[in-house]
């Protein structure tokens, strides 16, 4: 069946259930190398891709998904495998049968069950928050 022919609407109603935040997505059978930036949004890679990913939105790297290479991202959830450092500004999630071999930067880590992580976890320390003074910590005046 050639490209385009076949039953359009089905092809469309798929597209059309899709989050409204899916950029885009790499399925099974492709292979990308290089540079993948991405401005917002949701990312889907459910393939083999080597280099770097950078994206102020979020990256699931799926089930057949496969990473080779450094991501820059502000949500990261694997049930794939990814090969590389990590930032994920705001969150990472390991799933079950997510495997991370590598390096992560991130402020909130959740490994799941099943889910496997080989590296160095670094995580930025918070800052205490200002308080205001209580009676207990006034000194009395002589």
């Amino acid at each position: 069946m050639a490209f385009g022919m076949g039953k359009p609407t089905t092809r469309r109603q798929e597209l059309a259930d899709l989050p409204d935040d899916w950029v885009g997505w790499l399925e099974p059978g492709v292979e990308m190398e290089g540079k993948m930036k991405v401005a917002a949004g949701l990312v889907r890679i459910n393939a083999h891709f080597k280099g770097e990913i950078s994206s102020q939105g979020a990256l699931v790297v799926h089930d057949q998904g496969e990473v080779e290479g450094d991501i820059l991202c502000k949500v990261v959830s694997v049930t794939g495998k990814v090969k590389g450092t990590i930032h994920a500004a705001e969150r990472l999630e390991i799933k079950e049968h997510g495997i991370v071999l590598g390096d992560i930067y991130t402020p909130c880590l959740l490994v799941d069950p099943g889910g496997f992580f080989d590296g160095q976890c670094h995580m930025p320390a918070k800052e205490p928050t200002s308080r205001a003074p209580s009676d207990a910590d006034a000194k009395p005046q002589p």
